[in-house]
C-alpha cells in the first residue's frame, strides 16, 4: 500500500501546527527528522517539539531518529508520542537490543541504513522491524537530489524481504518529487518521505495527493506488465 510520509523539516518551524493540519487530510504519516549535530551535521527537533505538534493531528508520527545512541532517547520519544521509531544501524552499537527496546514499548520499530551502507547491515534484523528505510539522500539537510544509485539497495531489499517472507513496509527519504517517486516504487518501495516537495509547493495538500496519483500509477503500471510477463 502506497504511504506518504511528508518530513516537517521543510515546513516553516514559525508555523508548524498549521503546516502539519495543511497536509493532515492526504497524508499517510508525518515524519519528523531528529537530528543531533554529530551523527548528522545539523540540530533539528526533539522531544518538546513532537509532544507539542502531537496535538494538532491524528496522523501517526513516524520519527526518524539521526542520533547517536537512540536507546537513550526511546523512552522519551514514545512518551512524546511516536507511533514509529526508526534508528540507524550505523548509530546504535547493539541494534538489536534497541530494536527490542521499540518494540517492548509498544509501538512499532524501523531501521535505516545511509547511502553508502550495504543491505547486509539490516539483514539480520528485518524479522524485528514493522519498516526499514532506505536514505536516498546523505541525511542531514532537506532539499537534496535523490542519489538513484541507491535504489538498488531498496531492489536487494525487496526480494529479501520476499525470500523470508516477511510483511513490512520499506521506505525511502531524500529527492522524492512526483519524477523520482516512480523508480523507487518500481524498486520496491511504498514509503515515501517528501519534505521539499511538499512544504515547498503553494498547496501542500494538493502536492501530497500528486506523489499519491504518480506512484499509484507507477504500481498499476508494474501489476500490468507482470500480468503480461
Amino acid at each position: 500500500m502506497v504511504k506518504i510520509a511528508p518530513s516537517i523539516l521543510s515546513a516553516d518551524f514559525g508555523r508548524l501546527a498549521e503546516e502539519i493540519k495543511g497536509i493532515s487530510n492526504e497524508a499517510d504519516m508525518v515524519h519528523i527528522d531528529v537530528m543531533d549535530g554529530s551523527f548528522v551535521p545539523n540540530i533539528t527537533l526533539g522531544q518538546p517539539v513532537t509532544r507539542c505538534i502531537r496535538q494538532a493531528t491524528d496522523l501517526p508520527f513516524d520519527v526518524h531518529l539521526m542520533i547517536f545512541n537512540p536507546e537513550k532517547h526511546i523512552d522519551s520519544f514514545a512518551d512524546a508520542g511516536a507511533d514509529i521509531i526508526t534508528v540507524h544501524a550505523e548509530a546504535s552499537i547493539h541494534l538489536h537490543r534497541t530494536l527490542q527496546q521499540i518494540r517492548q514499548r509498544g509501538i512499532k520499530a524501523g531501521v535505516a541504513i545511509n547511502p553508502a551502507t550495504p543491505v547486509c547491515a539490516v539483514e539480520n534484523v528485518l524479522h524485528m522491524v514493522d519498516m526499514v528505510l532506505v536514505m536516498t539522500v546523505n541525511p542531514g539537510f532537506g532539499g537534496q537530489s535523490m542519489i538513484v544509485e541507491a535504489l538498488s539497495k531498496v531492489e536487494a531489499i525487496t526480494r529479501l524481504v520476499r525470500k523470508k517472507g516477511l510483511d513490512l513496509d520499506i521506505e525511502v527519504d531524500g529527492g522524492i518529487t512526483d519524477e523520482t517517486i516512480g523508480a523507487a516504487v518500481r524498486a520496491g518501495a511504498n514509503v515515501f518521505v517528501a519534505g521539499s516537495y511538499v512544504f515547498g509547493a503553494d498547496c501542500p495538500g494538493a502536492a501530497v495527493r500528486t506523489l499519491r496519483t504518480t506512484a499509484l500509477a507507477a504500481a498499476k503500471s508494474m501489476s500490468s506488465t507482470q500480468r503480461t510477463i
